[in-house]
């Protein structure tokens, strides 16, 4: 299929009641509405007219947010470097204004280059540059999917799309996930455009960005080393997916306090406890200097 063809989507309508275009109906588009609430801890927020850079932005379901939450009236840069999904999110926001939201065809690099990445058309959200199918890479995936319903049934969750595997037996859960950790590793080579986050502050003239929302499945360093040194003042507070390989926390902790965020934490949710995946968010309390 062209994704310069128009396709008809499937929607879905999710617990605040706004609906949304996606490639297909399943869990994976529940479980990416409850993330995005996650981002916002520990001081970060939002207001109206604010800047947001949403790097990573997949079908659109962070953007969608906060240009909800801050009552359309937020300026929104959505970056999806995977046609197939960038598809969907030019779909998803093209009914609202595209002076404040615009959804942007590429994605944010050390460096501007055309480059493969694995693309799993059937958990998009693990689309990545750096795809990694191995039996340790599916194994941290499937002990985070046990903790992760283990801590719904703790809770008596109703209301999570996970809550009804609470109920299926752990011996026969185990096989179900093993099926759909097999179907979610199915991945497709797919050509992809970077940029650097510095090329795309000077093609649009941003001056201030509120909020650089990162969630980019290992490639958020080179993100940030996309960045130069002039930019950097102009970023308000980050938030961002970590995946902790090669130190990496230390050494994104480390780049974000000499650039001057003041107040940087580092939380790992406990389903995710044996992962390497964890969450970081940097302030800069005082205000951005002058």
């Amino acid at each position: 299929m062209s994704f310069n063809q128009k396709v008809s989507l499937p929607k879905v309508t999710l617990p605040n009641n706004s609906e949304i275009f996606c490639l297909q109906k399943n869990e994976e588009i529940f479980l990416m509405y409850e993330q995005v609430q996650e981002y916002f801890r520990h001081g970060i927020e939002l207001n109206e007219g604010d800047t947001v850079f949403d790097v990573g932005a997949n079908i659109g379901m962070f953007s969608l947010w906060v240009y909800k939450l801050c009552n359309n009236n937020i300026n929104i840069y959505a970056f999806e470097p995977v046609p197939q999904t960038y598809q969907v999110l030019e779909q998803n926001v093209k009914s609202l204004d595209p002076e404040k939201i615009k959804a942007i065809a590429c994605g944010l690099s050390k460096t501007s280059k055309v480059e493969k990445f694995g693309y799993y058309p059937n958990t998009t959200s693990i689309s990545t540059a750096y795809p990694d199918g191995s039996k340790e890479e599916i194994d941290k995936f499937k002990k985070a999917a046990f903790q992760k319903i283990d801590a719904i049934r703790n809770h008596n969750d109703l209301s999570s799309s996970l809550y009804w595997y609470t109920k299926i037996p752990r011996f026969l859960l185990s096989l179900i996930l093993d099926y759909k950790l097999k179907k979610a590793f199915i991945v497709e080579q797919v050509t992809c455009q970077l940029r650097t986050l510095s090329e795309v502050i000077h093609e649009y003239k941003v001056q201030q960005i509120d909020l650089l929302k990162i969630d980019v499945e290992k490639s958020e360093l080179d993100v940030l080393l996309g960045i130069e040194e002039q930019d950097w003042s102009k970023i308000k507070q980050i938030v961002l997916e970590v995946h902790d390989l090669e130190n990496r926390v230390e050494k994104i902790s480390t780049l974000l306090t000499d650039k001057g965020f003041n107040k940087v934490i580092v939380e790992q949710e406990k389903y995710l406890k044996g992962t390497d995946i964890c969450n970081m968010y940097a302030l800069r309390e005082f205000g951005i200097p002058n």
